[in-house]
């Protein structure tokens, strides 16, 4: 599908994007990836990568500006939309940028997606939108809602939308392993709380999860990867094995564990090999057979969450691939 099309990235420049971007060069040769972002000095960097690539193109505009997006999505076939602000804290003290970033840019892109034709759009959403306790959740929350029912707004331009969602990454900027790993020898690793648990996945998984949603789409499904769960001191036992710990307490708009399937949704929930489907119930789209496919509907009351997962990693598993990735681990 993706093969000799052109895409476009929003917030290209982040992790996300610095993964998909040579993973899909690999593998279905597109006739061009635009990377779309607002920070220039990332794109400057990200270009010395690709150097003359004539498969990349480089747009500085940010999700905020509509017109911007307008131009920037001139002859485009397919979206991936990674563009969000996204750090919890930050959501915290500063939510009116929070929501301008995240949800009137979501509104923005569904608009200019549908009037300028493109085939197929795919949003990153985050565990956090699942039963939101923070500001950043809640904006993932109703950009998740938008983008399902942009569905019903696209016409006769039959543009589709649909939702990947996915716990933290390994390694990227500004989670947890880049951070005990920076600090100095000797130093106690901070622990917010010791119950605490979270999901695991690598870039490599979130962008295959992106592809199958290409794929797969009819339009306004949520697609949530089954992936491991790991206890936060094992995750810091394992990063900085025999140092002291301090727990801090958990900061503003954390959770203790995270979720990505509440059971509110179950009764629209489908399980697969890999991954589970939340299908929207508006338009009885969850009773649709081409939405559903082979999927097999959930149990009654089912949740997904970081602490109630059947799948667990283990420390020799997050070691093996710490020392498989060291040179990059917070790098992109």
């Amino acid at each position: 599908m993706l093969t000799g099309s052109t895409i476009l990235v929003t917030g290209g420049t982040g992790s996300f994007g610095s993964c998909f971007v040579p993973m899909t060069l690999e593998r279905y040769n597109p006739r061009r990836i635009i990377i779309y972002s607002r920070d220039e000095m990332k794109q400057w960097e990200m270009a010395k990568i690709y150097g003359d690539d004539p498969r990349i193109r480089f747009f500085i505009g940010d999700v905020r500006d509509r017109d911007r997006l307008y131009r920037a999505l001139d002859g485009v076939d397919y979206v991936v939309h990674a563009a969000a602000t996204k750090i919890v804290p930050t959501a915290e003290y500063n939510p009116f940028e929070c929501v301008k970033t995240n949800i009137n840019g979501a509104m923005n892109l569904i608009d200019a997606c549908i009037d300028k034709g493109v085939k197929r759009c795919v949003a990153l959403s985050t565990d956090k939108a699942s039963n939101p306790v923070n500001l950043y959740g809640a904006t993932k929350l109703a950009s998740d809602k938008l983008f399902v029912a942009g569905n019903s707004y696209s016409g006769a331009t039959k543009c589709r939308f649909a939702v990947v969602r996915y716990g933290n990454v390994m390694g990227s900027r500004g989670s947890v392993i880049p951070f005990f790993l920076s600090l100095g020898d000797g130093a106690e690793v901070p622990i917010t709380d010791p119950r605490m648990t979270r999901f695991m996945i690598t870039l490599e998984q979130g962008v295959e999860l992106v592809w199958h949603a290409f794929e797969d789409m009819e339009g306004g499904e949520i697609y949530v990867r089954k992936i491991p769960s790991m206890n936060i001191v094992e995750i810091a036992e394992t990063v900085r094995p025999g140092a002291a710990h301090t727990v801090i307490g958990i900061r503003p708009g954390e959770k203790l564990h995270e979720q990505m399937i509440g059971f509110e949704d179950a009764p629209h929930t489908y399980e697969y090999d890999d991954h589970f489907k939340i299908i929207p119930a508006i338009h009885n789209w969850s009773a649709d057979p081409a939405r559903i496919k082979d999927g097999k509907p959930v149990p009654e009351g089912f949740t997904y969450a970081s602490d109630n997962n059947r799948d667990w990693m283990k420390r020799e598993e997050l070691a093996a691939w710490i020392d498989a990735n060291r040179d990059r681990i917070g790098k992109v």
